[in-house]
């Protein structure tokens, strides 16, 4: 049995990571293509072809878990996934690969469910982290305010997304209109910028924060640290929890690889280096 970051792999059990698959090409290259692709198909109105990006392995297309081609809408973002392949060890190792697991959500999980996508993203309004508020102490009430006022302005006077806030502990209704305006907002997203949208809006626990993100008004350090005022408030009092830190360091991984895809998956995006 062999050992990486000091946790054991191998044989499956009690306590043990599964097996992970052996390295089977030698070669990680890009090719373009006319197509609509799996993703790109599922469009309303795909219009004529366009042209798409594969990750050959080999010189053959890589597939998602549920056989699909991963077919991507810029070389940018192909680019990106090549290299996450190219980098793999005499095993592969998935937990590498955050941006070919969101791109493989994305063709498998996302197309021809984009509805139902938005409508979570969307749910969200209903316990947006930004609209419930703390009471007391004043000092906290004060960063809330400083990171998140500016948000719901934002929201409001860009998108007429106009959000209530409340500091009591009962569900707060938004109003109607707040989500039929995301959900028109979204349908204008691709199934890539979807999947990466809902990604960050389940770990900000916020649709406002995700939104200022998408819109340029937040970066993605900004966005979570918005998101994470509460906790950092607590661990300023309290100390910091190990745990708590190593979840929240994990997430931030997650957060950062949706944030790589939406600006990858962009019409023009390019690539680093």
């Amino acid at each position: 049995m062999s050992r990486r970051n000091g946790e054991p792999t191998g044989v499956n059990g009690p306590g043990q990571q599964r097996a992970l698959p052996q390295r089977f090409f030698k070669t990680v290259t890009v090719a373009a293509a006319l197509g609509s692709g799996d993703a790109m198909a599922a469009s309303p109105d795909p219009g004529p072809p366009a042209e798409v990006y594969r990750v050959l392995l080999d010189g053959k297309s890589v597939r998602t878990p549920a056989k699909g081609t991963l077919a991507l809408p810029t070389r940018a973002l192909a680019e990106a996934i090549a290299a996450e392949w190219q980098v793999q060890g005499p095993e592969i190792d998935p937990e590498r690969m955050p941006l070919t697991r969101l791109a493989n959500a994305a063709i498998d999980g996302v197309v021809g469910r984009q509805a139902l996508v938005r409508a979570d993203i969307v749910k969200y309004l209903g316990s947006d982290l930004v609209c419930y508020r703390a009471a007391d102490p004043a000092a906290l009430v004060k960063r809330q305010a400083d990171a998140w006022d500016p948000v719901l302005a934002w929201c409001r006077t860009r998108l007429g997304i106009d959000l209530k806030v409340t500091s009591s502990i009962v569900p707060l209704a938004q109003p109607e209109a707040a989500g039929a305006v995301l959900t028109s907002w979204l349908q204008g997203v691709d199934a890539f910028a979807l999947t990466a949208l809902h990604a960050m809006t389940t770990l900000l626990g916020s649709a406002a924060l995700t939104l200022a993100y998408a819109g340029g008004q937040l970066d993605a350090a900004a966005a979570w640290a918005a998101a994470h005022i509460d906790e950092d408030f607590q661990w300023e009092q309290w100390g910091i929890d190990a745990l708590a830190k190593a979840r929240r360091e994990r997430q931030w991984a997650e957060l950062e690889a949706a944030s790589r895809l939406f600006e990858l998956a962009r019409p023009g995006a390019r690539g680093k280096g």
